[in-house]
């Protein structure tokens, strides 16, 4: 069976929960596209020229644990407007998104340029405040400081030419600035089992 769940939406919006937990429900195979570009933007924080980075990309590279750091991230939205950078990582996308089995993959254009053809489109969002306030909670530091950051990304992931960040035309939005985590995933759910049962989108 091969059946796939595109998520996108902005940082912090809570994507990736999500993302993991369709997965865990359904049996899929789940990929963080955002690790991708963590991984490429670490090499370039060490020196690494972007476009070799994610050439070179290796299956080791996404175990890294510093992936997760504010500045690693920031690297990641910079090497992610980079065409060369998102061509590199589009093939290794496609592939996961085909296997066998069903994946979930979570991202930034997941549905929009990844897997246009997805059977199942979400955007996940928030206000930036809220996401603000949830990474704050997760890593601690300046909150206006993360807020200010949590902006510039959206504008630079919003603004970029390529690939920008979007709902897909036939993407089911999913607010979460007053939901809950599991009523947000509750939401997410019904509508994967809805499509795996093939009633239609609603």
């Amino acid at each position: 069976m091969r059946f796939t769940v595109a998520i996108d939406g902005p940082a912090a919006a809570g994507k990736g929960t999500i993302a993991r937990a369709v997965a865990a429900r359904f049996g899929l195979a789940h990929l963080d596209t955002g690790l991708l570009y963590r991984a490429v933007g670490a090499r370039v924080l060490e020196g690494l020229d972007p476009v070799e980075a994610a050439r070179a990309l290796a299956p080791a590279d996404l175990d890294r644990p510093d992936l997760r750091a504010s500045e690693v991230a920031q690297s990641a939205s910079r090497v992610a407007a980079i065409p060369e950078v998102r061509a590199a990582l589009v093939a290794f996308q496609r592939a996961f998104a085909a296997r066998d089995g069903g994946a979930v993959l979570d991202g930034r254009d997941i549905g929009t340029v990844i897997c246009p053809g997805a059977e199942v489109k979400l955007y996940v969002t928030a206000s930036a405040e809220i996401r603000a306030h949830r990474r704050w909670l997760e890593e601690g530091g300046d909150e206006a400081r993360v807020l200010a950051e949590v902006r510039e990304r959206d504008a630079r992931d919003s603004g970029r030419a390529d690939a920008p960040l979007r709902a897909a035309e036939d993407a089911v939005v999913i607010d979460t600035t007053a939901l809950s985590i599991d009523e947000a995933v509750a939401v997410a759910l019904a509508h994967v089992s809805d499509r795996l049962q093939g009633r239609p989108r609603g």
